[in-house]
């Protein structure tokens, strides 16, 4: 938003912007319940699996849960390029973790279980969290089971976290990698927002942003919600872009007619 448009709102700065720290996060009451049992899972040592759309909010889940988990105890690290094959994936992994990247595939993998038994030895848990995980290598999530797996297999010493799309399920029923689906003991799904969500969604980003008044009409949240389809991505663009096309028109308060001229004739089928 223009600094004219923050002016015109009385705003400190843009609300629906996604530069905002952990402790700023908003997490609705619908989804508490969801990040108690991604951290009691993680605390047990078991590892989980996260689906669902687009923009309902899989990554602030994830942020939610980082916040929840003691840094003296676990060292949480984050993946998102799911593209890569399996040398490649355990480089990136070797890079995020600070160690050296060996040439070779084995030399990698080996480099990062020594890491994890060490961390074992220190009382520190890892979490690998693999984001985008419906993109997996069919090499990477062949073997992910096996990174999984130490001293026979009678040593948790190590949680995996595989977030995305809907699809990934389909793929971890096949039985090529049913090794690795019995391993996620946490099997969870994001759904979509609210119409309660969405009201408080934009409350709370609101007022982050120095709004000291209503700046949605009540009947432009119903509207505002059945666009976005519960996505928290698409409530911040027409949320913006509302809040922009209120001020060129010189009001104070977002209407419907502000929703329907930046987002179309009516709401989609």
């Amino acid at each position: 938003m223009k600094s004219s448009d923050l002016t015109h709102f009385a705003l400190r700065e843009a609300p629906f912007s996604k530069e905002i720290g952990d402790d700023d996060l908003w997490l609705p009451s619908s989804k508490t319940d969801l990040v108690d049992e991604l951290t009691d899972t993680i605390e047990a040592r078991g590892s989980a699996l996260l689906v669902g759309d687009p923009g309902v909010g899989k990554t602030c889940v994830m942020r939610a849960l980082r916040q929840r988990l003691p840094l003296d105890r676990f060292r949480l690290t984050y993946c998102h390029n799911a593209t890569l094959g399996r040398r490649d994936f355990y480089r990136q992994l070797c890079v995020a973790l600070g160690i050296k990247a060996s040439a070779t595939a084995a030399a990698v993998f080996h480099g990062v279980t020594t890491h994890v038994e060490e961390l074992g030895r220190e009382r520190i848990h890892p979490v690998f969290v693999i984001d985008e995980a419906h993109l997996l290598h069919p090499d990477v999530l062949d073997h992910l089971h096996i990174l999984m797996n130490y001293d026979w297999d009678s040593r948790a010493l190590l949680s995996l976290v595989l977030v995305g799309l809907s699809e990934i399920e389909d793929r971890l029923a096949m039985r090529r990698n049913r090794s690795l689906y019995t391993r996620l003991h946490c099997r969870a799904v994001v759904d979509a927002h609210s119409a309660d969500d969405t009201r408080e969604y934009l409350q709370y980003r609101l007022k982050a942003a120095g709004a000291e008044r209503e700046l949605f009409a009540i009947d432009a949240l119903p509207e505002l919600h059945e666009r976005a389809r519960g996505s928290l991505r698409e409530i911040d663009r027409i949320a913006t872009s509302a809040l922009r096309e209120a001020a060129r028109r010189k009001r104070k308060l977002v209407t419907v007619d502000d929703i329907v001229a930046v987002d179309g004739v009516r709401a989609r089928e």
